[in-house]
């Protein structure tokens, strides 16, 4: 299944929730889950995105979802990219190498 990277920024009024609850973190790695996302890593961290993610998602599709379902509370910003593993990536590579070689 794909794998994203998700960086996300708390708004202020997602700063004062979390500030107020936060075991909300995991309640919202639930709801992502119910949306068929799955959180496989999660760190808080400090600059300009407060969380990164690890995700898996079956498809483009179901990541934006769950971009467009958190986004519209206004309590966070994300950025999702989708994340190639390095071995697939490199077996890419040579494909075209390959291909150009003809």
């Amino acid at each position: 299944m794909p794998i994203y990277v998700m960086l996300s920024s708390l708004t202020d009024d997602g700063m004062e929730t979390l500030h107020e609850h936060p075991e909300r973190i995991k309640e919202v790695n639930a709801e992502i889950e119910r949306l068929g996302v799955k959180v496989l890593h999660q760190w808080a961290v400090l600059g300009p995105y407060d969380f990164v993610n690890i995700v898996e998602a079956p498809d483009n599709e179901t990541i934006a979802r769950v971009s467009v379902e958190l986004g519209a509370r206004g309590t966070v910003k994300l950025m999702t990219m989708p994340a190639i593993p390095i071995d697939d990536f490199i077996a890419r590579l040579k494909e075209g190498r390959a291909e150009g070689d003809d």
